[in-house]
């Protein structure tokens, strides 16, 4: 896979609609636009943690045994097929103002909402998951593993706290237009179903043929 299809899969995994998106929102509302954008700051931090321990952990699975790392990677593009089916089969997306509404968020300041972003982030078992699925497919196992881990993990980071930082930004808007966000919460989760189980598919099919 080219590196231009990964920037492409991670963007359109950054921008779906998910639990990290409606807590910034969440947090935005609770606390105004500072607590918001501290929050995302708090999350990215989180996330860099889990890409550290992928590429560390991956790293010594190939020490160990390159045949492992090989059946990492085909688990992982599963994974990645199981994760996408999953958001298609989903019969409703619930809006960013729902769950913000849902989620017990109350004013605290910047600096509480930094250190709850991280906790909230670092304790994620699904992100630590996602990363040791997702980062392996794109990764030369005959070079240099935590450099490469570590580069294309920072990116998916990037691009998830963009993302954030985007919905903190327009929070006061979605929250005003609940019919459209929701229709387009609904088309960018499919979308992003279907891109996860066509690049599980294509990497697992590739590789066999190889």
């Amino acid at each position: 896979m080219s590196f231009l299809a990964f920037l492409l899969t991670a963007l359109v995994l950054a921008i779906t609609p998910g639990p990290g998106i409606a807590y910034v929102v969440a947090r935005t509302v609770a606390g105004g636009r500072s607590e918001g954008l501290a929050s995302c700051l708090g999350t990215g931090l989180g996330g860099m943690v889990h890409v550290l321990a992928a590429a560390l952990g991956l790293s010594a699975l190939v020490a160990e045994s390159a045949l492992w790392f090989s059946v990492m990677k085909y688990v992982g593009a599963a994974y990645l097929v199981y994760l996408g089916i999953r958001l298609l089969l989903r019969q409703e997306v619930d809006s960013i103002a729902s769950t913000a509404s849902l989620t017990p968020v109350t004013r605290q300041g910047a600096r509480h909402a930094l250190l709850e972003g991280i906790t909230v982030e670092v304790l994620n078992v699904k992100t630590a998951l996602f990363f040791l699925a997702f980062l392996p497919q794109f990764v030369d196992a005959n070079a240099p593993l935590v450099p490469q881990l570590v580069l294309l993990g920072s990116i998916c980071v990037v691009f998830n706290t963009l993302a954030d930082v985007v919905a903190v930004f327009a929070a006061e808007r979605l929250l005003q237009s609940g019919t459209a966000r929701a229709a387009r919460a609904r088309f960018l989760t499919r979308f992003s179903g279907f891109t996860m189980v066509g690049l599980g598919a294509y990497l697992a099919l590739a590789r066999r043929e190889t």
